[in-house]
């Protein structure tokens, strides 16, 4: 027998093998940044915002369905995690635990509401859900109103991980990313993300062929509601808080900056993209309400110039030079 070549290996396989040499470069690379002078506090929060990102891309790039309302699962997630903490005194993988199940039973219901609409009434109906969440959320006692919930106790992890460390909540923060974004990467590039993918290409003709599409998009909302949520539930150990911020459809709005600066549909650009943006509001904090100007001028040009994205649009130069 011969060994496979590049040349001989199928055009998916080669793409998967490069996709996780790039994986193993981007793990190798963040797990070297407490040795650096990199700010690991900034890296931590843009860990957290690119696995919430990737998982609106599932949704969105590979499933079709634009949602309005991501802020929901983030700072339901985040909530439920900082109450248990607190109030509770639950450990942090309870906590966690907490905040997960909370953001997958909420993708349960909102899903099951809005799924059975397409285009732009299931993206308005996620944004009426997201904001009905925020309000009640704003009058909630548990959630403590404007003030949100503070100074919440980070703990040992299994009893043995003492989060209130930063290099060892840092760890923490990127195997949580690395294993929501393996997750991802395993449902995109499972028969289930096929089916997502073709029913995002042409639904009608992924009904022709007997799949339930309502099904299979109503399990993309709540896997990456879920995941969403796990984002969510990190958030609260890094920022030691939970306000209403997470819950704003502004929020909801960052997410889809991030997935289309970064490129839709691909599987690091939504990393890319809450890099970029979450440096911007680090770096640039000093110019205040600018930064929203900045980030405006930023969006139009990517879509006027890079409407693939700057993942999207290296990918796309690299496979026009093969």
């Amino acid at each position: 027998m011969t060994a496979l070549t590049d040349d001989t290996l199928p055009v998916t396989a080669r793409a998967m093998r490069d996709e996780m040499i790039v994986f193993v470069f981007v793990a190798l690379a963040l797990a070297a940044v407490p040795f650096t002078g990199i700010y690991p506090f900034f890296v931590m929060q843009a860990l957290c915002f690119a696995l919430l990102a990737c998982a609106f891309n599932l949704l969105i790039g590979y499933g079709g369905l634009l949602s309005f309302g991501h802020a929901m699962f983030l700072g339901t997630a985040g909530y439920c995690s900082a109450h248990a903490l607190k109030v509770w005194a639950l450990p942090p993988e309870l906590g966690i635990l907490a905040g997960v199940a909370a953001a997958f039973v909420l993708s349960i219901v909102t899903g099951y509401i809005s799924i059975r609409r397409q285009g732009i009434y299931f993206s308005m109906i996620t944004l009426a859900l997201s904001q009905l969440l925020y309000f009640i959320y704003l009058q909630a006692p548990f959630t403590h109103g404007e003030d949100g919930i503070q100074g919440i106790p980070q703990g040992h992890l299994f009893g043995i991980f003492d989060l209130s460390k930063p290099t060892v909540l840092y760890y923490v923060v990127l195997v949580g990313f690395l294993a929501g974004f393996l997750l991802i990467y395993r449902i995109i590039n499972s028969p289930f993300g096929e089916v997502l993918k073709s029913i995002r290409e042409n639904e009608q003709r992924a009904i022709s062929l007997g799949y339930r599409t309502d099904q299979y998009k109503l399990l993309a909302f709540i896997l990456s509601g879920t995941l969403a949520g796990f984002a969510g539930s990190l958030k609260v150990f890094v920022a030691q808080n939970a306000s209403l911020t997470d819950v704003h459809w502004s929020m909801s709005g960052e997410v889809v900056l991030m997935t289309l600066v970064g490129g839709l549909g691909t599987i690091f650009g939504p990393v890319v993209g809450a890099f970029v943006i979450i440096a911007m509001q680090q770096y640039l904090a000093s110019y205040g309400q600018w930064v929203t100007v900045i980030q405006g001028a930023i969006f139009v040009i990517c879509v006027l110039t890079f409407r693939r994205g700057v993942v999207g649009e290296i990918a796309h130069y690299f496979r026009r030079s093969l």
